[in-house]
């Protein structure tokens, strides 16, 4: 059974292109497009892994990340995908409760080696 992996980016042209990267590496991909969703999908959903936009309508990423890790029983990992790339940006996102950090723009390998990396063999 291939990993779930929960894409929460507000610009579809985003998500899709995640969408497309996963999916072609095999992965079942689910789609949400703002903080609210993305809470609710994960607790219904329990995916295998997260990708997280930080700037979400509504409920940001960082505050999702954060009720996803309150709400949701088990640990998921979660990769912070961001436009975020400034010095500090980083750790700001992990000390928020992000797994792992990926910068946009991002290449197709970096984003597929992050996730291998992430969910367990």
């Amino acid at each position: 059974m291939s990993s779930r992996i929960l894409v929460v980016d507000d610009d579809t042209s985003n998500s899709e292109l995640a969408r497309k990267i996963l999916c072609a590496s095999g992965y079942d991909v689910l789609l949400a497009y703002d903080g609210q969703q993305a809470i609710n999908m994960a607790v219904d959903t329990l995916p295998d892994l997260i990708l997280m936009d930080l700037s979400l309508p509504g409920i940001d990423g960082w505050e999702a990340v954060q009720q996803i890790r309150t709400k949701v029983a088990r640990p998921i990992p979660i990769l912070a995908l961001t436009a975020h790339a400034m010095q500090g940006d980083r750790e700001q996102a992990l000390a928020a409760g992000c797994t792992e950090y990926l910068a946009k723009p991002y290449k197709p390998v970096e984003l597929r080696d992050k996730v291998s990396g992430l969910l367990p063999e």
